[in-house]
């Protein structure tokens, strides 16, 4: 960290809260935005604060919401009663940190796995059907229109996946058929909500006593709630527990029925097939996009050579939803 960045950080700190850092360290998570953890000593007290950051203090090329955008967004959800942080502090040109914003650092666990595994988390996952319907539900009854960010129907999303896919240099026949797909089956426009736009494990914060915090919320737009009901569905936000197909850990009815009787409004199921068809592609493509990464030798990572591994998988999720469909039908 520069010597600019940590004078400016504790010039903050003194302004907004008469406190001193006490301890400063930057988080592996997150690939959009620094993230950065920290203690706050004020009054002989302590508080425990996360700050997230644009890249060196400025946006990145192709961010589809501003820091600011997801603090309101937070903020709102805040007061609709989902389980969010609370923001403590945006920041202002003239605190020279760029554009960012302060919240509460919450406890509890975002991995997957062990969510889903580890036995502290038995009890947790017994209710997390029931809390995270619940959440989105609340998520989807803000009213955001004031907020600024993107609208997306469902033809929209597919052009820009198919500008995405036309941009790769790789022959991929499943994702062809995905788009044939896609484009036979596109429902008619809704009223567009707010959608969180990755609502999955990896990005719900969870402790021994259930759900405690819905985060990142830099892809949220308007559009149509139910893709946020599948995307939770995916097989590859699954980790491994295939037969439960709503986040590794409901099945759909349970999760469906709750979310209705938090929401006051009826799942179109088919609606949710698409944007199932619609996230695995999305995925898939997000997978092979890492190969250009890797081909221009901008990051050969092990990690990242493994992500674009994975388009392979979300090929045969494409075909196991449309075939099944071919063959009910059929």
């Amino acid at each position: 960290m520069s010597d600019a960045f940590e004078n400016a950080l504790h010039a903050v700190v003194e302004r907004c809260w008469n406190g001193r850092i006490g301890t400063l360290r930057r988080l592996t998570a997150g690939a959009s935005y620094e993230t950065w953890a920290l203690d706050v000593v004020a009054g002989g007290a302590t508080e425990e604060f996360i700050l997230r950051r644009a890249p060196g203090g400025a946006l990145r090329e192709g961010a589809t919401t501003t820091p600011e955008q997801e603090a309101a967004l937070i903020q709102l959800a805040d007061d609709a009663g989902a389980p969010v942080p609370a923001v403590r502090y945006v920041l202002q040109p003239s605190d020279g940190l760029g554009r960012g914003f302060f919240m509460e650092r919450l406890k509890g666990e975002t991995l997957a796995r062990r969510i889903l595994r580890d036995e502290q988390f038995a009890g947790a996952r017994a209710r997390l059907a029931g809390e995270s319907a619940s959440a989105l539900a609340a998520i989807h009854r803000i009213e955001a229109g004031g907020v600024g960010v993107r609208s997306s129907t469902p033809a929209s999303e597919i052009a820009l996946l198919w500008e995405s896919h036309c941009s790769l240099d790789q022959p991929r026949p499943v994702f062809e058929a995905a788009f044939r797909w896609l484009r036979e089956h596109v429902p008619d426009p809704v009223a567009p909500r707010l959608v969180h736009g990755d609502f999955r494990l990896g990005n719900l914060l969870v402790d021994p006593q259930g759900l405690r915090g819905i985060l990142d919320w830099e892809l949220a737009h308007l559009g149509d709630p139910h893709e946020d009901i599948a995307w939770i569905s995916v097989n590859s936000w699954r980790f491994g527990n295939i037969d439960l197909p709503v986040g590794g850990f409901a099945e759909r009815e349970d999760f469906y029925l709750a979310y209705e009787a938090a929401a006051g409004v009826a799942i179109d199921r088919q609606r949710v097939k698409f944007w199932e068809v619609l996230g695995s592609l999305r995925w898939g493509l997000m997978c092979a996009g890492m190969v250009e990464w890797i081909r221009s030798g901008e990051d050969a990572s092990v990690e990242r050579t493994m992500i674009a591994r994975r388009a392979s998988e979300a090929e045969i999720d494409i075909l196991g939803l449309i075939m099944a469909e071919t063959a009910h039908a059929g």
